[in-house]
């Protein structure tokens, strides 16, 4: 179980003399520092009473004060956690009122410095100040970030166990892959399986990347090609991940389905080579991002497929799906023990056979340690 109160009083170590009072919030940031568990999000805003205060209200000084509407409170669950200054606001309640009381209380000074997450609603923003016309709005993210980059103990050991939870659930959904599938079923296995070994949900929309000869690749059109029947020959792209205790795990791996040709070996081959040098590279405190991103692109560059390796190597991971600092060309940010990344190359040949890998790896001072280690040779369906 991670330690909030030492990450609170880290964090106002940090904004004092850097902001006069944060709001954050309930979201990714506030899950961080206090292990409130935001929710899988909606498609559509479920809108309700004075839900632009929904969040904690800090400064340096004093604990946060949680201050959420009924619905929050009732049905969201969170009016029972404890360690809080819990406000709930009615539904016939003024939500300008109960945040007047709460900046009276923090005695700002003027045109005072206001942090709030980067993620943060709008409305929020625009309520805050017409309650402070002269606020200055920072990022209280940014402030954050300095404790987030780098993973505790509690938080490698929580994204080793989204790990599990993400190889269970490819264990038990393979099982049921079968030739004529549609993608769409694939992508309903895979979140059902996720959700059924203890994931709150998938970390993000899960997604294929499909090519074969008779199979072109489709990206962003849903609708499109989840209908679409998997038929031999074709590469199935798997790109997806579990939520566990606020943390996020992000993974990948090839299918075959049907027995694959000899271009889908070597591609397969390719990536995984490089992903091996990729993760060797990433040693605390010797390699920049760009020189670990080059260290697996040599490997696809080598052998002639560089223009199928379209996108960055990895990102770090944790909190959030997607986090910097970024595995990219151009980066000099050194690797720091801690630091969780993706290392995911892929080759994508439309018309052609594909093939990606993706695992969340520690940075350690002799290279990387991957958190999931399954599925290491090319997955076959027939």
């Amino acid at each position: 179980m991670p330690n909030y109160q030492q990450r609170m009083q880290r964090f106002q170590d940090l904004i004092a003399g850097a902001a006069d009072l944060v709001f954050f919030h309930i979201g990714t940031d506030l899950d961080y520092l206090t292990g409130i568990h935001r929710d899988i999000p909606n498609y559509g805003r479920v809108l309700h009473p004075g839900a632009w205060l929904e969040g904690a209200w800090l400064s340096a000084e004093r604990a946060p004060i949680l201050t959420l509407p009924r619905m929050t409170a009732e049905l969201g669950g969170k009016g029972g956690i404890s360690g809080f200054e819990i406000r709930v606001l009615g539904d016939w309640d003024d939500p300008a009122v109960m945040a007047k009381g709460i900046i009276d209380e923090m005695k700002l000074p003027a045109s005072p410095r206001i942090a709030v997450s980067e993620n943060a609603e709008a409305e929020s923003l625009i309520q805050i100040q017409k309650l402070i016309p002269d606020a200055r709005f920072v990022s209280a993210t940014a402030l954050l970030r300095k404790l987030r980059v780098i993973k505790d103990a509690d938080e490698i050991e929580t994204m080793r166990a989204a790990g599990r939870i993400t190889e269970a659930a490819l264990t038990d959904a393979v099982a049921t892959f079968k030739l004529g599938m549609t993608e769409l079923d694939v992508v309903a296995e895979l979140d059902y399986q996720m959700k059924r070994h203890g994931s709150l949900g998938p970390s993000f929309t899960t997604s294929l990347y499909n090519t074969g000869t008779n199979h072109p690749m489709l990206l962003g059109q849903p609708l499109k090609t989840w209908p679409r029947k998997l038929n031999p020959p074709v590469s199935v792209l798997l790109d997806f991940g579990a939520v566990l205790d606020g943390m996020c795990y992000d993974y990948g791996r090839t299918v075959s389905f049907g027995t694959p040709s000899a271009e889908q070996i070597k591609v397969h081959r390719l990536i995984m080579d490089a992903q091996a040098a990729g993760i060797a590279a990433l040693k605390a405190g010797e390699a920049t991002c760009a020189e670990v991103d080059s260290a697996a692109r040599d490997v696809i560059a080598a052998a002639g497929y560089d223009k199928a390796f379209r996108h960055r190597l990895g990102h770090a991971i944790g909190s959030d799906v997607h986090e910097p600092p970024f595995l990219t060309k151009g980066s000099d940010t050194v690797v720091q023990e801690g630091m969780i990344f993706t290392v995911e190359p892929s080759i994508l040949q439309d018309g052609s056979f594909s093939a990606r890998v993706e695992d969340c790896i520690v940075v350690r001072p002799g290279g990387g340690e991957p958190l999931t280690r399954g599925f290491q040779d090319l997955i076959v369906i027939d």
